[in-house]
């Protein structure tokens, strides 16, 4: 699943899945999703508009707006609500060179937070309904209502601020498209303002800390301007929010994903100079043989969600390990996909891996790393393992034989 849904007109189709909470849980994928104007949809595009399953759309424009650009095309799969949270418009493009993008928007934001009170409350309303499925919602171009309602509603679940301020810059990767749309509107001239198409970090930053100057937190704010109670915040999160990951033994059928981990972790640790694994080192039979004689574990985002991560768990380790004594489990292959992963993924799967081994009445989690990698040996030692000696010639898929440096954790056995 991609965060990015790609159409032909809509330049900033964006899933809000994924976000992980501060309780340790995550945005549900597939359930909310923000946009620039629905009234580009059209052929093709509407035919996959349709297939997300939508059953409402919020239209955060100007009613003028509307019926200069169109709206989404009715249809009885989704209810239709114009909710316009701007009172006080305001000519991005037109703006002097000189204004500096963070202090001018984060001021309009603010003001949109004091003037569309009743609006935004109905929005909330509406995403928050018993009956609510996947709710989409839009402005003109998905960066300034858009941005400001998404960081609200992901405040209100409690999805950490840098996360939100990294979701609103997600729209810099539509600039380009979304500066094309203005030009061909305006005879091909450009903004006098060269920031208008713009969404940098900062301008979502400065707005958040002028709602908690002015209102204390976004959560204040929507308690004491929005009405928002708890029992509001709890239909929230039941729409939207589910278990951060979910995991289930792999099969045949997981072979190109194991692989299409194992090679992009590869090429992130090459980029970062770490010489340990090579893209391309192990292809489906390596995984294959490990679902024969051990087990190889997915973790997703939620139960339908997108692969995070994986890992091997083998019973027996005779190339590092030897004939040492102890009945351990042996972790191998810790992966985790860094474009859909939350923070800390990687210690949840070493602990989903633990609770495995114990489950099975073993004693002992055991890896190893190589020698020449101190950090991820920090890495292991700050999630409890010790290190307990060196294998100073490892045979596995490098073509020579390496050291490894050797960890264990104690666990207690859980008693069948």
């Amino acid at each position: 699943m991609s965060r990015h849904i790609s159409f032909e007109r809509l330049h900033n189709f964006r899933d809000l899945g994924g976000y992980p909470t501060a309780d340790g849980q995550v945005v549900r994928w597939g359930r909310l999703f923000r946009s620039d104007s629905l009234g580009k949809l059209g052929g093709a595009d509407w035919d996959r508009f349709l297939d997300l399953g939508v059953t409402a759309v919020i239209d955060l424009r100007y009613p003028w707006e509307i019926e200069a650009k169109g709206r989404v095309p009715e249809h009885p799969a989704f209810a239709y609500h114009n909710l316009s949270i701007e009172h006080r418009f305001y000519d991005q493009s037109s703006q002097e060179p000189e204004v500096q993008i963070g202090p001018y928007l984060a001021e309009r934001y603010l003001e949109v937070a004091q003037d569309g009170v009743k609006e935004i409350r109905q929005a909330l309303d509406v995403i928050a309904a018993p009956d609510a499925g996947p709710v989409v919602f839009h402005c003109a171009s998905g960066k300034d209502r858009t941005g400001q309602l998404a960081a609200m509603i992901l405040a209100l679940l409690g999805v950490a601020e840098d996360v939100i301020v990294e979701d609103y810059a997600l729209t810099e990767l539509a600039t380009e498209r979304l500066l094309t749309d203005w030009r061909a509107d305006h005879g091909g001239e450009s903004p006098r303002w060269p920031a208008y198409p713009h969404a940098p970090a900062d301008v979502m930053r400065l707005f958040l800390a002028s709602m908690a100057r002015t209102y204390g937190s976004v959560q204040a704010y929507a308690a004491e301007q929005l009405g928002v109670d708890a029992e509001l915040i709890a239909a929230l999160r039941r729409n939207l929010l589910e278990p951060v990951l979910a995991f289930r033994r792999a099969d045949d059928a997981d072979l190109p994903v194991l692989v299409g981990l194992r090679d992009a972790a590869a090429r992130w640790q090459l980029a970062r100079g770490i010489d340990q694994w090579q893209p391309g080192e192990l292809g489906e039979d390596h995984f294959r043989a490990r679902l024969a004689d051990g087990e190889v574990w997915i973790a997703t985002l939620g139960p339908d969600g997108p692969v995070a991560g994986a890992w091997e768990l083998w019973w027996q380790d005779p190339a590092a390990w030897g004939t040492r004594p102890g009945a351990a489990g042996y972790v191998h292959r810790l992966m985790t996909d860094r474009a859909t992963a939350p923070p800390g993924t990687g210690r949840r799967l070493l602990a989903e891996a633990e609770r495995r081994i114990a489950e099975a009445g073993r004693s002992l989690c055991r890896l190893d790393c190589l020698a020449t990698n101190p950090a991820l040996r920090t890495y292991y030692e700050a999630a409890g393992y010790q290190v307990v000696g060196e294998q100073p010639a490892k045979s596995g898929a490098r073509k020579a034989a390496y050291a490894v440096t050797l960890l264990e954790k104690q666990l207690t056995p859980q008693q069948p």
